[in-house]
């Protein structure tokens, strides 16, 4: 795992550009922080920071193929190819056991369908010396980020936007679009915050060359018939689990896994400690998030039913892992620096920031003992987990599910905004547009049932607009310390097999996850297979609340602060005045988390908003 950068430019030399190519390298110092590279030739420019996890002293980058001693293609990688070790039967010449190298001669064996062959998390940039050509790969689902800049004689590339960014020649702009982007809670493939600044979309390529710039889906989520029976469909999703924790078991460097006490979590814990007896590595490590006295004091809500901690510790002990709970208090969460690093390493503003500082000082914590960690994100959107997915309300209405599930949802903005921006903004038109284009992309079998076809389009819009924000927030709240996060069940071959097993099959037991709690029965606790779904947690600190509403009421008293001209001051301190709601997901708590992340952000971020 590592950061990346680049720099494509066909009307100047590059060479002479070291300075600019470093800048922009420097800000990816925390995503890689083991070594740094450059690479310029005359219209290409490349830089790197390193993660070291697999072949500490090889895998060094920006990374190069040569004939006659003269570079021809030259990498920057970052992620890891869990397939590496079947693809080195290439014959290929290999002086290094890094996967960097494997995916350098994938290039040189296949070209641009190298992406196909490709099993893992990645995002990387080849340059081709000989056609003059940049090619940008992004992973299946999206794990790993990638975005692009097109300039008008090339492009410039990055993991982050602030490494685009930091380039000279750009300027950090929002407009409406990157507005609406920020607030709709709906998530659109290849779409950017930044003016001009555009995300490679999950399983594509991007070429570029003197011509332009084009684009190439090489993966996508289709429907397939499932031939296998319910036994068969349990069995397959069992093995395709065995085999992706084994592999994403690799690393040179120390691997735990964060454990939550949930179903998703616990099953790749258990996993983990499986393969790792079966490796002869001993047992494996655990981490678990919670906060001062949650547990003792805990209120149950419509979203967290129970505290997490007592199940987390059963599988603990279940699985025989060395387990370690990171305790956070609200002082942590409200501190100015913490919220000021996780936006900077997010590059813009949420509204759930209790929810994002808490998984930075989590993964801070974890990077202390650990390089790698595996996590059960995604379980959710593959297995259909949430709530929602089971509520006939929401599957049936006429926009994406969670927004009808959850009317006081995280970032709710109703009336707190200035009218004429609000206007402006027009948020229902927008989430309303991205939500025909989506429907507009599944794929349907031409004999399923009115339910079957409506819940493969719940599942579509929820693996591809829903989970990119979670991935998101994995990516650069553990980037920021440098910690790499693998995520079993994005495993492209386990989401095909799940994406097309029928509904009726995946909820055969009338419960959420009901394939997966079959897969793994045997591995788990009998209370942890009972649980009820409860999502990340959230602090129910009553300190941390006050210090919500005393920080917003002196950014609102303030008419010089940077977000005074865009908000609606008698309707946000009306929203002060009522009291804040604990879930997680209360509209109040989540505007104020949303309207003072804006507020930080403006002040600290150097954005010219472009609204008119």
């Amino acid at each position: 795992m590592c950061g990346i950068v680049g720099w494509v430019a066909y009307d100047r030399n590059l060479v002479h550009e070291q300075s600019a190519l470093r800048v922009m390298t420097a800000t990816a110092a925390l995503r890689g922080p083991d070594a740094e590279g450059l690479w310029l030739d005359q219209h290409c420019g490349f830089g790197h920071r390193r993660l070291a996890v697999i072949d500490l002293a090889g895998g060094v980058q920006p990374m190069l193929a040569e004939e006659d001693r003269q570079p021809t293609v030259a990498l920057t990688y970052s992620g890891e190819v869990y397939n590496y070790r079947e693809l080195r039967a290439l014959g290929h010449d290999f002086r290094t056991d890094s996967d960097t190298e494997v995916v350098l001669h994938a290039y040189l064996e296949w070209g641009e369908g190298l992406a196909e062959r490709l099993n893992g998390m990645y995002a990387f940039g080849v340059w081709d010396g000989r056609q003059q050509r940049l090619l940008l790969v992004r992973d299946r689902m999206g794990v790993k980020p990638l975005c692009f800049h097109p300039t008008p004689d090339g492009v410039l590339f990055a993991s982050e936007p602030k490494s685009i960014l930091a380039h000279p020649d750009v300027s950090a702009e929002v407009d409406l679009d990157g507005l609406r982007e920020l607030l709709a809670l709906v998530k659109t493939p290849g779409h950017g915050v930044y003016r001009g600044v555009h995300e490679v979309r999950p399983g594509h390529v991007v070429v570029v060359d003197r011509d332009g710039t084009r684009t190439r889906r090489y993966w996508g989520l289709s429907a397939r018939p499932h031939p296998d029976d319910l036994d068969t469909t349990v069995h397959t999703v069992r093995d395709l689990l065995e085999d992706i924790i084994r592999r994403q078991l690799i690393a040179d460097v120390p691997l735990c896994t964060l454990l939550s006490g949930g179903l998703d979590s616990s099953a790749v814990t258990a996993l983990a400690a499986l393969g790792s007896r079966e490796q002869g590595l001993g047992p494996v490590r655990s981490f678990a998030v919670d906060f001062v006295g949650q547990t003792e004091h805990f209120h149950p809500d419509a979203m967290r039913p129970e505290p997490d901690t007592p199940y987390v510790h059963e599988v603990a002990k279940h699985v025989g892992s060395q387990h370690a709970d990171i305790v956070l208090n609200s002082g942590e969460l409200t501190d100015s620096l913490y919220r000021t690093e996780v936006m900077v390493a997010n590059d813009i503003p949420t509204g759930l920031g209790d929810l994002y500082t808490s998984l930075f000082l989590l993964f801070r914590a974890v990077r202390e003992h650990s390089t790698v960690a595996l996590s059960g994100e995604s379980a959710d959107e593959v297995f259909g987990g949430y709530r929602w997915f089971h509520d006939p309300t929401a599957v049936n209405a006429n926009g994406f599910p969670w927004l009808t599930a959850l009317p006081d949802r995280p970032g709710g903005t109703q009336g707190l905004f200035a009218p004429e921006l609000e206007r402006a903004l027009d948020l229902h038109g927008y989430r309303d547009a991205a939500y025909r284009q989506a429907l507009a992309e599944v794929d349907h079998l031409p004999d399923e049932s009115p339910a079957e076809h409506r819940m493969r389009e719940i599942s579509y819009l929820h693996l591809t607009r829903f989970l990119q924000t979670l991935l998101d927030r994995k990516d650069r709240m553990s980037m920021a310390h440098g910690l790499e996060v693998r995520v079993p069940y994005c495993d492209h071959r386990l989401v095909e097999y799940v994406y097309n097993t029928p509904w009726s099959m995946k909820a055969f037991d009338g419960r959420e996850k009901s394939v997966l709690r079959a897969a793994v029965a045997d591995l788990l606790p009998e209370s942890v297979l009972r649980r009820q779904k409860s999502p990340y947690p959230s602090t129910q600190d009553r300190v941390y609340e006050r210090t919500l509403r005393q920080s917003l009421t002196e950014v609102v008293d303030d008419p010089q602060a940077p977000i005074a001209e865009l908000i609606n001051p008698p309707r946000v301190r009306e929203t002060l005045a009522a009291p804040l709601e604990e879930s997680g997901f209360g509209m109040s708590r989540r505007s104020v988390e949303l309207l003072l992340g804006l507020n930080l952000w403006l002040r600290r971020y150097p954005v010219r908003l472009a609204l008119t």
